[in-house]
């Protein structure tokens, strides 16, 4: 009986360090990378557009690139082409991946196939406002393609995000009901070998007329260890495995979605300035995506800032206070680590910034000053509004990467604690077998 409740042990922790192994294998090698791969594709995608109204905002007049704003002009052009790589490998990425889930693969072909057209009409438009006139015929073409942006391959991308971010919450769910399984039948037959150990004692001193047989009594010792060491790993996983997905991971996925749509926000305000008939409506997705990152009730873009400052002060001085929602409301709600506080306060704080940039922007085009609100939008000038924007998304990118670093450091633990505890386990109750007939061998000699 003790053999085989050992056996069973030894089984139970095998098939426990099999499946720990796997979990941990498809978090850090698929279900992690291909979430940020999507999200990334997302922000890539919202990036090239945004750089392509800057090029045609920066260009100067179609022919002759008079009036270029040279400074602004390069660095769109260069951002442009990273964006456009990014996308490439994203793509690349995400095909490669998907291998195997019909659903995904469709996505993702699409997403191709529309990113080809998209690409065309971008190219089309670059290529007319290199001609003499041809800034309409670009701004019609931008158009075409912004179109095809909002209406196809962004939700394709966002698709992708939430399915890929699916898959790892299913992995989280199953892997986090197989230890709790796992750690209940560890308890049960850890609690009857010892049971078993302490029968067998009693039974040796009746029947044998001994008092304690101290190889049984190292036996149970080893037993002990083992049942320790393992119960480590069931919970230590456990809570390695909650941080590297909730703790940490959902924070990624929120930040890394509000650093899409704070370039999508970007964008539009460059859209805004380069295609006038649709002023309107870009200026109604500035305020939608304001309202995505930081949602604020009955908000308009001119109370926007006063309700802005009023919640955000609230929730400084309280930080139950829930007068705010969006993406931001998801991070601060999931504040799990040192220095993550002052990176998300950090980051609002430089959001704040930016919204009033963002009204002082739309007052210059109201005052008629269309190349001062250009300059201010676009420039590179540390008092301009794409200064202040990039110091926004400095600030995201830091404590994106607090959260990043706690997920693979709990990988990483996940890893090292399966490498540690279950050869320990494992070897204990080895050990524990070997005592156990070691024990018995001179009992079971008086019966020759």
């Amino acid at each position: 009986m003790c053999l085989l409740l050992g056996a069973g042990l030894i089984a139970l922790l095998t098939v426990t360090a099999t499946g720990l192994s796997g979990t941990w294998d498809a978090i850090q090698h698929r279900d992690a990378p291909r979430t940020i791969a999507a999200t990334q594709l997302n922000l890539a995608l919202n990036d090239m557009d945004a750089q392509t109204a800057n090029i045609l905002l920066s260009s100067g007049d179609s022919g002759t690139g008079k009036g270029r704003l040279d400074e602004s002009y390069t660095n769109a052009t260069r951002l442009y082409q990273e964006a456009q790589e990014a996308i490439s490998g994203s793509l690349r990425t995400l095909g490669a991946a998907a291998e195997g889930d019909r659903g995904t693969e469709s996505t993702v072909v699409a997403l191709t196939d529309d990113f080809a057209r998209y690409q065309e009409l971008v190219g089309r438009a670059l290529e007319n406002d290199e001609h003499p006139g041809g800034k309409d015929p670009a701004r019609a073409d931008y158009r075409r393609a912004t179109d095809l942006l909002a209406g196809r391959l962004l939700p394709q991308a966002r698709q992708l995000v939430d399915a890929n971010d699916a898959v790892y919450e299913r992995e989280y769910d199953a892997a986090r009901s197989d230890l709790t399984a796992q750690l209940t039948a560890e308890a049960v037959l850890g609690v009857l070998l010892l049971a078993v150990l302490v029968a067998l004692q009693v039974h040796l001193a009746r029947r044998f007329g001994r008092t304690l047989n101290p190889w049984l009594l190292a036996a149970s010792s080893c037993v002990l260890v083992a049942l320790l060491c393992g119960g480590q790993l069931l919970t230590g996983s456990a809570d390695q495995l909650k941080i590297a997905r909730h703790d940490s991971f959902d924070s990624v996925v929120a930040l890394s979605r509000s650093k899409a749509i704070g370039y999508d926000a970007n964008a539009d305000e460059s859209r805004y300035l380069l295609d006038a008939t649709r002023r309107t409506a870009y200026e109604s997705s500035f305020l939608d995506k304001s309202q995505q990152l930081y949602g604020l009730k009955d908000a308009t873009l001119a109370t926007y800032d006063e309700k802005l400052a009023a919640t955000w002060a609230a929730y400084q001085r309280d930080h139950t206070d829930e007068q705010f929602t969006g993406e931001y409301r998801r991070e601060v709600d999931n504040i799990t680590f040192p220095g993550e506080r002052e990176a998300a306060e950090k980051t609002v704080d430089a959001y704040v910034v930016y919204e009033k940039d963002d009204r002082a922007f739309r007052q210059l085009i109201a005052d008629g000053k269309l190349q001062e609100a250009t300059v201010f939008c676009i420039g590179w000038a540390s008092d301009t509004s794409n200064a202040h924007f990039g110091q926004w998304m400095k600030a995201l990118d830091q404590v994106t990467a607090i959260n990043s670093a706690q997920h693979e450091q709990a990988v990483a633990g996940g890893r090292d604690a399966l490498s540690v505890q279950a050869p320990i386990s494992g070897t204990a109750l080895l050990l524990a077998g070997g005592l156990v007939v070691f024990g018995l061998r001179p009992r079971l000699a008086e019966f020759r």
